[in-house]
């Protein structure tokens, strides 16, 4: 694999990479050939700084990915998106960030790719902290912002209670609950519910 064919977005973005993120995503790509199969989770520790070389890498990656090209059985463009899959693997294993999960999510679903969705709408009350899940909740992309929605409603009631007193994530917060009283005819929601109506986000 020369790094160079990729252009140069790519090189200069592959150069500013740590050591040890390289060796992440070319571990991947030579254990899976950028193979787009959901990966196994790892059990290392979270590298925050990791996650945003490899959000820069992938998106360099994709947009080499999109570019044109004379047909070829493996040319640039084709190696770029395989590696590229390799790139998301690699985040999908790892990543505790709201803005990536987006960034995977987004790029999941324009390639039609509903299981990976569907993996990654079920990690985000795993990774995510509920404030985060309500980030999301507030992306400007409408399947983002749907599935967010999706995994607020499945948290428990006394979660989504607590954000009731945060003044950025209470609307959000308080639209799970009223799904969960409405759709579930949960009683804790409902209790909660009536209680911020009664006393407000202060006294809550």
């Amino acid at each position: 694999m020369m790094i160079e064919d990729f252009g140069p977005r790519v090189v200069s973005v592959w150069n500013d990479l740590r050591t040890a993120t390289r060796s992440l995503v070319e571990r991947a790509w030579q254990s899976t050939a950028g193979g787009s199969g959901m990966p196994s989770p790892r059990s290392v520790p979270y590298d925050p700084r990791a996650d945003r070389e490899l959000s820069r890498l992938l998106a360099a990656l994709d947009e080499r990915a999109s570019e044109a090209e004379p047909a070829a059985d493996d040319g640039p463009s084709q190696r770029a998106r395989r590696f590229a899959d390799a790139c998301a693997n690699v985040l999908t294993q790892q990543t505790q960030s709201a803005e990536v999960f987006a960034q995977l999510i987004q790029r999941a679903h324009e390639r039609k790719d509903y299981a990976r969705v569907d993996a990654l709408a079920s990690m985000l009350a795993e990774r995510l902290a509920p404030s985060e899940v309500c980030e999301l909740a507030r992306s400007n992309n409408v399947i983002v912002r749907a599935l967010a929605h999706e995994a607020l409603t499945q948290m428990p009631s006394p979660l989504l209670t607590a954000l009731l007193r945060d003044p950025i994530d209470a609307a959000v917060a308080r639209f799970a609950l009223e799904r969960q009283a409405s759709e579930f005819a949960s009683e804790e929601a409902q209790r909660a519910l009536r209680q911020f109506e009664e006393f407000g986000s202060e006294d809550f």
